[in-house]
């Protein structure tokens, strides 16, 4: 009987956001290295991805490149671009990132071959990294599966599921089913009707976290290698300094203008309790193979001020602005990290539950 593991990889989104200098890369080596998290990073040539490599947390840090939005599946250029990038990552990155494209659907056979073409030149690099093409153009999950039920027989190319993004979408379209031709989003400056609609708000809101969950267990099914974005979201936020709706900690909490059962603030779309729940799902799915989840948090501008281990690298900065700002940034991800590895069993209850479940069957035999 063999025992099951789960083969988990937990990343945080890892680069500067905030203007300065090489100290605010060396603020996030310390503050990764605490939470024992590995690294997102963008990169879109090798010497991008040898430049970040460098500040690593620790040795055996996981880490995942994001490619540029702008690389597409279908791009001869692109496709060079990603080989390049893979070649030069392989053996120190699981995974890199491509976003997904609307032509995905209207040119279905365009990029099944592409995709089939691609996976030949990355399956030649020996420990070539996974290409994951994310869900993030707003694609009907029903096609986004369908996609990748087309490629199954793919080595080197899985998918990427980002919960704010599917959630967003799913809420968006449950919304304009009430309210034809108006934007959830669109809700987020607060104006006068909001509390005439706040139930219908946050009906779409649920109806979002929902769809997240059903487009997981859909995927999970086909039985790949995956990688997921968390984070959180809602319609009415307005953390984002771009001004988006998602990529919001776990934790977060949404103002409002007005009292809605009893408070003044809604609760994210997820919450600590329902990514306890998908997270654990997604284990339950995936059984042993490969997957690695990413917090895709974006900061708020907020401040913390630095301890004395964590001033070091800013003893020239005459303002301090930037170093807090990426230390309150770093504080979240942390507290985001611990949740996440809630969800997770760790290897001795991993090893208990095996064992458990064995002498329960051998009870059963002899009974």
């Amino acid at each position: 009987m063999t025992t099951q593991k789960y083969n988990v990889t937990t990343l945080g989104l890892f680069e500067k956001r905030m203007a300065g200098d090489e100290g605010l890369l060396e603020l996030a080596r310390q503050r990764f290295l605490e939470a024992r998290m590995g690294t997102e990073i963008h990169a879109a040539t090798p010497e991008q991805l040898d430049y970040l490599l460098h500040f690593r947390p620790f040795e055996d840090a996981p880490a995942v490149v994001h490619l540029p939005r702008d690389f597409d599946l279908i791009n001869e250029l692109s496709q060079k671009q990603i080989l390049e990038l893979a070649a030069r990552g392989a053996g120190q990155v699981s995974g890199m990132v491509l976003h997904d494209h609307t032509a995905m659907i209207s040119r279905r056979d365009d990029y099944i071959n592409a995709a089939w073409k691609l996976d030949a030149q990355l399956e030649k690099i020996n420990n070539c990294p996974t290409l994951f093409i994310e869900y993030a153009a707003g694609l009907e999950p029903a096609d986004f599966t369908r996609f990748f039920s087309s490629i199954l027989d793919l080595g080197a190319i899985s998918c990427c599921i980002d919960i704010g993004h599917v959630g967003l979408r799913a809420a968006r379209a449950a919304y304009v089913r009430k309210h034809p031709g108006e934007d959830i989003c669109s809700l987020k400056s607060q104006p006068p009707h909001l509390p005439k609609v706040i139930e219908d708000v946050q009906a779409s809101v649920d109806f979002g976290a929902q769809a997240a969950i059903k487009l997981v267990e859909e995927i999970c099914a086909l039985k790949r290698p995956l990688h997921f974005h968390l984070h959180d979201a809602h319609p009415l936020s307005t953390f984002s300094p771009f001004g988006v709706s998602d990529h919001l900690s776990f934790f977060a909490e949404i103002p409002i203008n007005f009292e809605h059962r009893g408070r003044r603030a809604l609760a994210p779309m997820f919450g600590p309790e329902a990514l306890l729940k998908l997270v654990a799902r997604t284990l339950d799915l995936v059984g042993s193979r490969p997957v690695s989840f990413t917090l895709e948090i974006h900061p708020t501008g907020e401040r913390l001020p630095l301890d004395t281990a964590a001033a070091a690298p800013f003893e020239h900065w005459t303002d301090k602005t930037s170093a807090e700002q990426m230390n309150h940034w770093l504080a979240v991800l942390s507290r985001n990290h611990e949740l996440l590895r809630r969800a997770i069993p760790s290897p001795s209850s991993q090893s208990a539950t095996a064992a458990q479940t064995a002498a329960d069957s051998e009870t059963a035999c002899l009974i």
